[in-house]
Order: structure tokens, then sequence, then C-alpha cells
């Protein structure tokens, strides 16, 4: 057996009630507490970022095809949506649907209120399914065989603001020349808390009225929704890919430049701000590979630079957890500095002793790096049933509440992430031992005599 091993075995028995079992108890519980609330943290992160962009996808989808245009106005000008990826979509295997949408601006006009909206045509093969945990009550759209729909989903915002429920009819009037109305029929209503975006303003009706109203033929629409599969693409190999290219641009902008003088330290922090973001890499590449197969005068972007304040608002989340994880390990390592140099200081006689019978430096140091490192590992212990029992009680009853016009939903949401709980525990492990080294240093400096005659 490693003697010093051994050593720390025996020395890591304490009296109940002593200091020395105190001492202990508050290294596990810093270290408890401190990877609990990293877990909590980057879970419900996770889960905070995944409840935002599925309400987001859930109505945009994650590519949007559209006539290219500089103009800014709602209405998008019309295009022939029966494009080789609209009726072959077998031929781009990370592609899971397509679906036709329009818009139209109008007014919703009752006896008492008078509101903007934008009124969001959508066809029969609209991804429903997706759409179904929006839908707080009735149903969503009925699709005649001819004609179009008088059936309409508004949100619970508008509902509430003009005093109607499902089954209510009500007029819009478009925006036109000369200007038109009609009178619909309120089936659903729906609610994502995505005010600014979805709620405030869109309602949801047949794209066929759209046409009919703007002259458009049966196969003419505004744009195309396009669904990914994400677990089609290889996570290595675009993370590879992209870090090739970022090497690529950092050569020609710092590395190869002859006009810039600090070289290695703007290397040294293009390096440190690198990040990987496997969602914007797999829209990124579906996005090229489609465009590649479509025709010039159509435009194809992602969601997130349709929406990239949501999604910049998302990315600083990821950020500040980072920090909190950041301040948890500054913590946890100097608690564990302070209880190492404690326990040397209590077991300085010891010391003395294995010094005067020829124990090394190194072996001294072992045992008190080994009684750290026990006390390491019942920390992480205990902080993983704290933060992973916490998150389940919150997964599975809701407990914290939020209010849904400020987060967006109406409950802390948790995001089941296995391999960030791994990393977090491995993070935690390998920075605070190499902490261990620190205060054991003050090993080197005991002199035998002084040790043995120290009290």
């Amino acid at each position: 057996m490693n003697l010093s091993y051994f050593i720390s075995k025996r020395i890591r028995v304490t009296t109940a009630g002593s200091f020395s079992s105190t001492i202990h108890k508050v290294a596990v519980g810093s270290i408890a507490i401190g990877l609990a609330a990293a877990i909590v943290s980057f879970l419900i992160m996770r889960g905070f970022q995944n409840a935002v962009k599925e309400k987001i996808y859930s109505f945009s989808n994650h590519l949007l095809i559209t006539k290219f245009t500089m103009n800014n106005a709602v209405a998008e000008q019309s295009f022939d949506y029966t494009i080789d990826l609209y009726q072959h979509p077998e031929k781009f295997p990370f592609v899971k649907h397509v679906q036709e949408y329009s818009h139209k601006a109008g007014l919703i006009k009752t006896e008492n209120e008078v509101m903007g909206i934008v009124f969001k045509g959508v066809g029969k093969n609209f991804n429903q399914k997706a759409f179904k945990e929006n839908l707080v009550q009735g149903k969503f759209l009925s699709f005649p065989d001819s004609g179009y729909s008088h059936d309409i989903v508004i949100s619970s915002t508008i509902a509430n603001k003009i005093n109607a429920k499902v089954g209510d009819a009500i007029i819009l009037h478009f925006f036109q020349n000369p200007p038109r109305f009609r009178k619909l029929k309120i089936v659903g209503i729906y609610e994502t808390n995505l005010s600014d975006y979805f709620d405030s303003k869109v309602v949801l009706g047949d794209i066929r009225l759209v046409q009919q109203l703007n002259g458009w033929a049966s196969n003419q629409a505004g744009g195309l929704e396009v669904l990914i599969d994400f677990n089609h693409f290889n996570s290595y190999q675009l993370r590879k890919n992209d870090i090739n290219s970022y090497w690529e641009a950092i050569r020609e902008r710092v590395i190869d430049n002859p006009e810039e003088p600090n070289k290695f330290s703007r290397t040294a922090l293009a390096l440190w701000n690198y990040k990987f973001d496997f969602d914007q890499a797999v829209l990124d590449e579906a996005q090229q590979q489609i465009g590649e197969s479509m025709d010039y005068d159509l435009n194809i972007e992602t969601v997130r630079d349709k929406y990239i304040q949501v999604f910049e608002w998302l990315d600083l989340v990821k950020r500040q957890v980072r920090i909190l994880l950041g301040i948890i390990l500054i913590v946890v390592s100097v608690n564990m500095i302070s209880v190492i140099l404690i326990l040397v200081m209590e077991r300085i006689p010891m010391v003395g002793l294995l010094k005067a019978m020829g124990a090394q430096n190194k072996l001294i140091r072992s045992v008190f790096i080994f009684n750290g490192m026990n006390l390491i590992a019942k920390g992480l212990m205990y902080g993983n049933l704290i933060g992973l029992g916490f998150c389940f009680l919150q997964y599975q009853f809701h407990l914290l509440r939020l209010n849904p016009h400020d987060y967006y939903m109406s409950y802390v949401p948790i995001q089941w992430d296995w391999p960030t709980v791994i990393i977090l525990n491995l993070v935690v492990f390998a920075v605070v031992s190499l902490v261990l080294l620190l205060p054991t240093r003050f090993i080197t400096r005991i002199r035998p005599v002084q040790a043995i005659r120290f009290d």
C-alpha cells in the first residue's frame, strides 16, 4: 500500500465534535454547496435557453426563405414556393419539414378597441405538432378542400385586449387599396409569452385568404419555413471545421499581418474569446447547403438572424452563468486552502516526527493532498445529491414559479444535460485538487526540531 495514502487514511478518522471534525465538515459543505449551485445554474440555463428557442422555432422554424427585396415592409414579395426543396425535401437529409407562409398587416376593430396586427397565413402542412404546446384554448385551424378557412387563432394577449374568447367572431381590416375586411371566427388561443415578437401582434389564419386578398396564385407565398434535424450533423466535424476557419481568420488578420505590432497578445486574446455554438454551426451549414440549390433571387436566413436580440440575450445569460461558475471555484478553492493549512498546522508535530524519521517533503505533502482529495470526493457526492435532487423536484413539480410576462415562461425550467454535469464535476475536482498544492508547500518550511516541540 502507498505509505502516504496509508497515513492519510489513518489521520482521516476524527472524533465527533472535535475541531478537525468541524473543519472537515466545513470543507465538504463548501464543495457540496458550490457544486450544487453550479449544477442548478447550468441546468436552469439550459432549460431557459431551450424553452425560449423552442417557442421561436415553433413559430418560425429554423430557416426562412423569402424573395430577395430591399423592402422592409411586413408583407413579403411573393414567389413560387414549389421549389425543389419544397417538392423534394428528401434531397436534403437534414430537412425535417418545409411549410409555406405569408404575412399581411391589418387591424382588429371592435366596438371598444382598435389594434394593429400581423396576419400570418399558413397552409395545411403547417407543423401543428410543434405549435400544439403554445395552444392554451380551443383548437387549431380547419382547412376546407376549397375556398379558404374562416378560422383564426389569436394570442391570449390580443384576446384580453379586445375582450374576446374562443367562438367569437371578429372583423379584420387589411391594409390595401381599396381596403378590405373579413369576418373571421376565433377557434383557438395561443400563448408563447414572447409578446414583443408574437403574442402582441400575430394572428394565425389560412394562407389562401392572403392569396385571395393579394391576387396571388395558389402556388405563391411570401416565404418558406424550414425545420432542421440537428441530430443529422456531426458535432465533432462541425467543431473541427469551425476551429479551422477561426484559426485561418486569426492568421489572416493578426499573424500574417505585417502592420500588427502585438501579434502574440492579440492571438492569445482571440483564442481566449473563441466559442463554439453547435446550434449556430448547424444552421450555418444547412443554410449554405440549401442556399447553393436555390435561385439567386431568393434569400435564405436563419431564425437567429431574424430574432438576433433574443439569441444575443440568451448568450449573455450563458456568459453570466460561466462567471458564476468562476466565482464558485474561487470561493471553494480559498476554503480548501484555508482548511488544508489548518490541518497542516494541527499536525505539525506529526510532520516533524516524519521528517526526523527520514520522510521526504513529497511524501508528507502527499498525505495532506490525499486527505484533501478525500474531502473533495465527499463534497462532490453530496453536491450531486443536492443539486440533482433539487433539479428533479423542480422538473417534476415546478415548485419555483415565474411571471411569464417577464421571463417568457410560468416556471423555472430544467433541461437535463448529463455531459455538462459530468464536466462540472471534473472541473471542480481538477481545479480544487490543483489548488491543494499551494498550502502543502508550507510543509517544506517546517523544521523537524521546531515541529516536534511545537505546541
